[in-house]
């Protein structure tokens, strides 16, 4: 059994080092199957954040020589998920929870992609000097 979880793991690993290869591999297997770009967006961006997670955690915990990088990213998706709740509590009256989470991992993947990408360039700067 534990030869399950080590292919996991490795495949997992696999795909956070280059996040680019199951946002393409998503969008490719979705758009095929619905010919639907935007939902082939949506999808695809809903499973990279997990890869983003991960790989970004394990960046800022190199670069700073911490272990708080997947602490820091759990704080951040949980005071998005209460920001946007409280504002939509404020404008609609009423609080749902699926659009909330939605739109928060949404807009972690941006923020996941633009922290990837600045913390890759400062982390190779820095190990080039």
């Amino acid at each position: 059994m534990s030869w399950v979880i080590d292919a996991v793991i490795r495949i997992y690993a696999i795909l956070a080092i280059a996040p680019f290869l199951p946002f393409a591999l998503v969008w490719g297997g979705v758009y095929v199957y619905r010919k639907e770009k935007k939902l082939a967006t949506k999808r695809a961006m809903d499973v990279t954040t997990f890869a983003l997670i991960g790989i970004v955690a394990a960046l800022y915990n190199q670069l700073f020589q911490s272990t708080f990088g997947l602490y820091l990213l759990l704080l951040m998706f949980l005071l998005g998920f209460g920001v946007l709740g409280n504002l939509q509590q404020r404008a609609k009256g009423a609080f749902d929870v699926k659009r909330t989470l939605r739109a928060v991992w949404r807009i972690g993947f941006l923020g996941l992609s633009a922290a990837y990408i600045l913390l890759m360039a400062v982390g190779i700067t820095k190990n080039l000097w």
